[in-house]
């Protein structure tokens, strides 16, 4: 009789739950098949009337009695055997750094979308169901990422779908409508439209002054390349100059000493030639005196005056003696100051002839990079958020970052950080290194400061910096405002017509005291609004 081949599919012999080849096979009263670990983790913290199978969901009024089933497993072993896997053998689980599948029990494969409206992340085959079902065919897909559990509110427990612009954060609808009650609310997707525009924007900003950044960079480079060819080419020629040099001087040198060495010669031949003929001399004058001494000591007359006459006649005086003239070393001396003097005066003509020929490095003009004009000031551009945990009552917050003086005290709720006796109010965010920003007013004039804040005081004055009056009644806008901060500084602040930079962690008191400014600017005084440009 004739057999049919069987086609073993790995898919049929995989657990559901881990999605891997059948490990310790059970099966229970429905007729399903599960890993024994994963069925009981499945099951794991269940009351007997809710253990269900997760397929088809049959419930069972108690625990089921878990068997290895002895078929199953020689199955599954054969199957790794000859290499055939069930389908997520080929799937990848999730590492320390991925996103798991928050439906996979026991080893989690790693996630391929995450679902914002169900706050879940899903691998491929838990996926599934939100394109064959319709209702979860809305929802919003998008790549994997952690802590999807901070969309919820803390509070509510709710999806934070709105954002209040006044507070600068998420918020639930139930939040809108209590502590947000009255709030500056949009829905996050508005938001997060224009938060896309400003960062779309700044984005552009930062590629502009990357390209800019990027031609002053190559212009830097050549001129680099071009000093350095100038300089390895002047410093070429000059090694070979002053080789030329050196080696004329060191000839010079050699024949001042050999024509010194030749009179040297000269000089000691005819000195020892006449020392040799006046030792010659002395020694006869000394057998002379020797014979004369001899003949003084005779006491026969006859015998005295028979050899003294008997001597020859004394030579005369030698002419050595009297035209040797023993000269001191002032000629030596002289020479020497005529050389250390060719010296200096050829240690002066280097000098000047080489500050005549050197040629000059070309110096980078680095005042060309300073800012000079709005479009380059804009570079340094920081967009700032009034606090308005920090105004003070008698200022009133106004929508798009504007703040008026007000003879209303203002039912502002109580803040440790809000200001009582200044009229002033803060920014949230933080400034370090150059930064500009543009404010537009109406008034009476603007006092700019600036200050530092060590968190003990309550309430603080800043030091002013600049004033200036501007005439009653007129309007001014778009007067910039720059500095360049050499430090870290976390806020600048509105002090009701001032405006200022202070201090707000005493942990990053890193602002010394002096500062390099740049103010172009205008006042402001009371009854007047101020508003820190977008």
């Amino acid at each position: 009789m004739e057999q049919k081949r069987v086609n073993l599919n790995g898919a049929a012999f995989s657990c559901s739950i881990c999605l891997d080849l059948l490990d310790t096979p059970v099966t229970i009263p429905c007729g399903h098949s599960y890993c024994l670990v994963c069925i009981k983790g499945f099951w794991e913290g269940k009351v007997n009337d809710s253990r269900s199978c997760p397929q088809c969901r049959e419930t069972f009024t108690s625990e089921p009695a878990l068997v290895k089933n002895t078929m199953l497993a020689a199955l599954t072993e054969e199957l790794q055997k000859i290499g055939i896997c069930s389908p997520a053998a080929e799937h990848h689980y999730a590492g320390a750094e991925d996103v798991a599948c928050d439906v996979c029990t026991g080893k989690k494969l790693h996630a391929v979308k995450s679902c914002l409206t169900c706050l879940a992340s899903y691998c491929e085959e838990h996926l599934q169901p939100h394109s064959d079902i319709a209702a979860f065919k809305k929802h919003k897909l998008v790549e994997p990422f952690k802590n999807l559990q901070e969309n919820i509110c803390s509070i509510h427990d709710e999806v934070m779908k709105l954002f209040c612009r006044t507070d600068q954060k998420c918020i639930c609808y139930l939040c809108s409508v209590e502590e947000h009650k009255g709030h500056d609310t949009v829905s996050a997707a508005a938001e997060r439209t224009e938060k896309q525009r400003e960062l779309e924007e700044n984005r552009l900003q930062i590629q502009q002054r990357i390209q800019k950044g990027e031609k002053v960079v190559t212009l830097l480079q050549q001129q680099e390349e071009a000093t350095n060819e100038s300089v390895d080419q002047v410093v070429e020629d000059s090694e070979k100059i002053f080789t030329n040099i050196i080696c004329l001087i060191e000839k010079k040198r050699v024949e001042v000493k050999n024509k010194f060495r030749s009179q040297q010669q000269t000089k000691v031949g005819q000195v020892k030639g006449l020392q040799e003929e006046l030792e010659q001399e002395i020694t006869e004058l000394k057998g002379r005196d020797a014979e004369l001494k001899q003949l003084s000591l005779t006491e026969d007359h006859y015998q005295f005056l028979h050899g003294y006459s008997s001597l020859p006649p004394l030579s005369g005086e030698s002419t050595h003696s009297s035209s040797i003239n023993v000269r001191p070393p002032g000629d030596v001396r002289d020479v020497t100051a005529a050389v250390s003097e060719l010296g200096k005066k050829l240690e002066d003509i280097l000098r000047e002839e080489l500050t005549r020929i050197s040629p000059t490095i070309p110096q980078v003009d680095f005042s060309q990079l300073e800012p000079k004009s709005r479009p380059d000031f804009l570079k340094y551009y920081r967009n700032l958020t009034l606090d308005p945990n920090t105004a003070h009552t008698r200022l009133m917050m106004l929508k798009k970052n504007k703040v008026t003086g007000v003879a209303q005290t203002q039912p502002y709720p109580d803040n440790a950080e809000r200001f009582t006796f200044w009229w002033q109010v803060l920014s949230k965010e933080s400034l370090t290194g150059r930064r500009y920003w543009e404010v537009e007013w109406k008034g009476d004039g603007l006092y700019v400061a600036i200050g530092r804040w060590s968190g003990k005081e309550t309430d603080f004055m800043l030091q002013l910096l600049t004033t200036a009056s501007a005439g009653m009644g007129k309007e001014k806008s778009a007067d910039l405002v720059g500095m360049r901060i050499p430090g870290h500084c976390t806020s600048m602040a509105i002090l009701a017509f001032i405006i200022t930079i202070v201090k707000r962690s005493p942990s990053q008191l890193l602002l010394p005291p002096e500062l390099e400014c740049t103010w172009i600017t205008e006042q402001v005084f009371c009854h007047s609004t101020a508003s820190l440009k977008a």
